[in-house]
């Protein structure tokens, strides 16, 4: 589990495709704290440590990963900053959300728009998620928890601060970018249970 609260801004370094991907990431983080087998959400994607070293850490990335998050885009390419949070430990504050890491799709950024410091965002969701996404509700994109701000149709805006930019990889974000999206646990199971008893 995470939050959506993003800890380091890692680099990929490389991605080598052996079967699966397998991708190294820079970071911050002592990495002599990082138990091979541990889960950290990169861009919104969990992903398991299977090699550490000075101050990086290598991930595979199965096909179904690939296949449901930004990663099928070629978008992480050598260079790519990508948002890191270690898996959340008991007594940890929950600042933002539950977050499990596991990506529902991708969205697309059509819309930047400065709103005083902040910087307005647009999106347009899948349109088999776009139920999902409620006014003052949560989302996760690219690993990040943000409030939902509005709503219209498969378009959905979300307000940054310029911390937000600051501490995230937002500050690189242009229209167009493929984004992933991790809708909301709770949104999920209201949105079966309502499928389950009409």
């Amino acid at each position: 589990m995470f939050t959506g609260i993003i800890t380091d801004i890692g680099t990929v370094r490389e991605v080598e495709k052996r079967g699966d991907l397998r991708a190294r990431i820079g970071t911050a983080y002592d990495t002599s704290g990082i138990d091979l087998g541990a889960s950290i959400c990169c861009d919104g994607v969990c992903l398991t440590v299977i090699e550490t070293g000075a101050d990086w850490f290598d991930v595979e990335i199965s096909a179904e990963t690939v296949s449901k998050t930004n990663i099928s885009h070629n978008t992480w390419d050598p260079g790519r900053r990508v948002n890191l949070e270690r898996a959340l430990k008991v007594g940890d504050e929950l600042g933002g959300h539950i977050v499990s890491g596991h990506v529902d799709g991708v969205a697309e950024l059509i819309a930047l728009v400065d709103d005083g410091d902040s910087t307005r965002a647009t999106f347009r969701a899948p349109e088999d998620l776009a139920r999902f996404v409620a006014p003052k509700g949560s989302v996760a994109l690219n690993g990040t928890s943000l409030t939902v701000n509005d709503v219209d149709g498969a378009e959905f805006g979300i307000n940054m601060i310029p911390h937000t930019k600051t501490v995230t990889t937002w500050g690189d974000a242009r229209v167009g970018d493929r984004i992933n999206l991790e809708i909301d646990t709770l949104a999920r199971y209201v949105a079966r249970l309502q499928d389950w008893q009409a």
